[in-house]
């Protein structure tokens, strides 16, 4: 299939590919939970089995990354091995134990005339999914996607196109076997760039689109697609360290939020340090972070409590910089901390690191984000780490779906109806 498709024009592909992916919508949709996790099962158990067929055509994209000069954030996000091939079959496993999203009650009422009203959660229908960097992406989305009982076109990145084309061919066959079609899952198997257009202007075929990437994809996404979005911003995401902190928790969780993995979302990018701080405690964070190898850029106060540290610039507020950099400010108070981060923050992820109960509760309710924390890394920003199993995307918006977007969040609902005769007078 995918062969055939690579000598059509990215319209016709989108075409051709939204046309079966709706049909088998409908099959997926008539599906039972054994079947499902069957299937997600046998998934996994092929990703293991062929794990050197995917290492090798990473390989290539890795490859190609060092020849077009990625920097170490996106080859980072676009490396397999087999540790993260593992990761990625466990993650379907957990999916699997998860319960079924689909026809769930959410609501009930018995009417005065003995109608029976329930309100029951349905898949969404076919999905539309963009994404960079990441190939494991390929895999999450589509165990959800299958979980959810939607079908979906998945587009990758042309820098992960080798990795993302081998993880989808492992599931294509493993739908095959399970006699289920292979567009339950498809995929844009060019490079292309004009086949993004194609899919956002799709809206016959796919009902919801997914971005996942950097800020000019997701821009042109929210711009030009025709279908709702889960808009899934960049992740700048920030700390605040209270007066009131203790000064362990200060320490271990800044250097987690910023070093453990510098180019992920949930990865912190501003720190925001209150002017009451302890200054011993301050120097030692910035000095945690900075020894461990982070570049800090800071106002004019951060400066002086060390002299590595740089000027900051004022569009290093609003930068996400996916690697070992990290901008820094003093703050007066808990409120004007909140108001920096909803200024200047993309409403993913912002935690406060405190004891005082009343600026705590401030901060969490306050803060504009999808994702507010008390006392933990930002790096607690997974869907898997939140108990959901993998994610597609923290969503930053607020229709439908914000935070991480899991099995609940990729299925609507609909109204049934129960009578015994009744007519409206």
């Amino acid at each position: 299939m995918t062969e055939a498709l690579t000598s059509l024009s990215p319209d016709q592909i989108v075409s051709q590919l939204g046309q079966d992916t709706k049909a088998a919508s409908r099959i997926l949709n008539q599906t039972t939970s054994k079947e499902i996790n069957e299937l997600l099962s046998s998934i996994a158990k092929n990703l293991r089995g062929n794990a050197d067929g995917i290492i090798a055509a990473n390989q290539k994209d890795m490859a190609a990354a060092e020849q077009r000069g990625l920097n170490k954030a996106m080859t980072d996000r676009l490396m397999l091995n087999e540790d993260r091939i593992e990761a990625m079959a466990t993650g379907v496993e957990t999916i699997i134990d998860l319960d079924d999203p689909v026809g769930r009650q959410l609501w009930e009422t018995m009417r005065p005339n003995g109608l029976r009203i329930e309100r029951v959660s349905v898949p969404i229908g076919v999905l539309g999914m963009i994404y960079e960097s990441r190939p494991n992406v390929t895999i999450d989305a589509a165990a959800l996607c299958l979980k959810s009982r939607n079908a979906v076109i998945l587009r990758g990145g042309s820098e992960s196109l080798h990795s993302s084309l081998a993880l989808h061919n492992i599931i294509q066959s493993t739908l095959q076997d399970h006699n289920l079609p292979e567009a339950c899952v498809s995929m844009i198997p060019i490079a292309d760039r004009e086949a993004v257009g194609a899919m956002l202007a799709a809206h016959q075929y796919i009902d919801v689109m997914i971005p996942r990437g950097g800020h000019s994809l997701i821009e042109r996404v929210m711009n030009e697609a025709r279908m709702p979005v889960f808009g899934h911003l960049e992740g700048l995401c920030h700390i605040y360290i209270h007066p009131s902190v203790k000064p362990e928790i200060a320490r271990q969780v800044t250097l987690n939020a910023k070093m453990r993995r510098t180019g992920i979302c949930g990865a912190v990018e501003t720190l925001l340090i209150d002017k009451d701080l302890d200054q011993d405690l301050a120097k030692n964070v910035l000095a945690d972070l900075l020894d461990a190898g982070c570049e800090i850029v800071g106002d004019k106060m951060v400066q002086n409590l060390d002299r590595r540290i740089g000027e900051a610039k004022s569009e290093d507020w609003h930068t996400e910089y996916l690697d070992a950099k990290l901008s820094c400010a003093i703050v007066s108070n808990v409120e004007e901390a909140v108001n920096h981060i909803n200024t200047n923050g993309s409403h993913h992820t912002d935690s406060i690191l405190a004891e005082d109960a009343k600026d705590v509760q401030y901060f969490l309710k306050n803060v504009d984000s999808g994702i507010t924390m008390h006392n933990a890394s930002t790096q607690f920003a997974d869907g898997g780490e939140f108990g959901m199993g993998a994610e597609i995307g923290i969503a930053t918006g607020k229709m439908h779906a914000r935070g991480p977007v899991g099995l609940e969040q990729l299925c609507t609902y609909k109204y049934i109806v129960h009578g015994e005769g009744q007519t409206r007078p």
